[in-house]
């Protein structure tokens, strides 16, 4: 059975689709310990399943690797095989990345190395663009530039806002990070063919 510590950032509700599947005993994953980088309201999700939380706040460290390496002491207590950012809305230095390399993945909500960043479903439809979708890729030290893992693309429908595509590119998200992780768990997957 395949270890999982999820980081988040926000509402966690990709987060909360892990939490789900994984209560099920034939799902081949195990939700360790979730974290996150402030008091978000998606541990309450962890807390509502019994999973362990915990919150390493940047602004109390004088610099990003100081708090990369709390972060670091955090995760490796609960020793995961994969750490899963799900909505972990921070930049991680190399040392962080190089201490889970091929165990560190990312979900995003664009079909990259398209539209990149925190803004992306918003760019998505500045751009006019018909397709988007969801990728879960390895963690580098860039930003949203890892080798991609996994990809599902969602066609926008003319007139669409920005709240609503959030949404449903979420959905997409949530079914597409429980299948991955499952992937990953059966060996579907080989983490160490990304490298």
């Amino acid at each position: 059975m395949l270890s999982v510590v999820v980081l988040i950032s926000g509402s966690g509700s990709n987060l909360l689709a892990l939490l789900e599947a994984a209560d099920n005993p034939l799902y081949p994953v195990r939700v360790l310990a979730v974290g996150s980088d402030n008091p978000a309201l998606g541990l309450e999700h962890a807390e509502a399943f019994g999973v362990p939380t915990f919150v390493v706040e940047p602004g109390r460290f004088q610099t990003r690797e100081e708090f990369a390496n709390v972060l670091l002491e955090n995760i490796d207590f609960f020793e995961p095989d994969l750490v899963v950012l799900a909505g972990f809305m921070k930049m991680l230095p190399p040392s962080f990345v190089d201490a889970f390399r091929s165990r560190l993945i990312n979900l995003h909500p664009s079909l990259l190395p398209l539209f990149p960043g925190t803004h992306a479903i918003r760019d998505v439809l500045a751009a006019g663009a018909n397709l988007t979708g969801s990728t879960i890729h390895l963690v580098d030290a860039g930003m949203d530039t890892g080798p991609v893992i996994s990809q599902r693309e969602l066609a926008i429908p003319a007139g669409v806002s920005e709240v609503e595509l959030t949404e449903m590119v979420k959905v997409l998200e949530h079914a597409h990070l429980v299948d991955v992780v499952r992937e990953i768990s059966e060996g579907t997957i080989n983490m160490k063919g990304f490298i």
